[in-house]
């Protein structure tokens, strides 16, 4: 019930819904006019991408850690297939359907997970009074993030459960969405440069002072972001230490 929602009240999902559905509607009207053997060659290809797309699925839903990027994933491939299997009945069907998408591509976005667990949304001012004034929690962890990236809204669904599995008495989680404040992005050396590529940005303050980030400094350079995992960030913030001192201090 809650992913038909979503495809009705997401622009993204109800735009490629309706080009999927598209498809069968131009199916069917081929049918009365493409020869015998072109209707059995097209039926056996559609089964093949349909056992294809299968089999990828159960690839990636072992390991995807978030929904929105395995999502983002199928319906790479869906697309693909889609175009391939158009082609067979006319290539000026699959050059439509490659229009239609990129069309989607520019206008539409993939939307990001809404719900933020135990972490809070900051601004930039929020924060640093935060840091500042000490008053809450010792540590503070702090996901800068920006909705037009497209890493940004894979990752989107990590933090919030992450903030659920580790947030305690010492530890507070908070999000800065640098799209909204970009100039507050110099100030804790992160570069919105390029496409973007070094969003999201995590990093640990400890009593207003940084003492951890993920990934480093000027790791864009050289490499493509890392993939994001609840255990890669758990493990490179040691918030299961953490969590025991919490515990232990008690």
């Amino acid at each position: 019930m809650e992913a038909m929602k979503q495809v009705v009240s997401e622009t993204y999902y109800l735009s490629h819904f309706m080009a999927f559905f598209s498809y069968f509607v131009v199916r069917s009207s081929a049918a009365a006019v493409l020869s015998p053997h072109i209707i059995h060659h097209l039926f056996y290809r559609e089964i093949q991408a349909v056992l294809a797309l299968s089999l990828l699925a159960a690839i990636k839903i072992t390991r995807e850690e978030t929904w929105e990027e395995l999502i983002d994933n199928m319906l790479f491939y869906a697309k693909l297939l889609l175009v391939a299997i158009a082609s067979i009945m006319d290539y000026h069907l699959a050059l439509w359907f490659l229009v239609v998408f990129l069309v989607v591509y520019i206008l539409t976005q993939q939307p990001v997970f809404q719900k933020l667990g135990i972490s809070n949304k900051l601004t930039p001012l929020q924060l640093e009074a935060l840091l500042t004034e000490g008053k809450t929690s010792r540590y503070w962890l702090v996901e800068f993030r920006a909705q037009c990236s497209s890493t940004c809204i894979r990752a989107s669904r990590i933090f919030p459960e992450l903030s659920i599995a580790y947030s305690n008495k010492n530890v507070s989680f908070g999000i800065v969405d640098l799209g909204l404040f970009p100039n507050a992005a110099e100030k804790f050396g992160i570069s919105l440069g390029g496409s973007m590529g070094q969003l999201p940005t995590y990093i640990l303050f400890e009593n207003n002072a940084e003492i951890n980030r993920f990934p480093a400094f000027g790791f864009e350079e050289k490499f493509s972001h890392p993939h994001i995992t609840k255990k890669l960030l758990a493990h490179h913030f040691q918030l299961d230490r953490l969590r025991i001192e919490s515990v232990h201090g008690d």
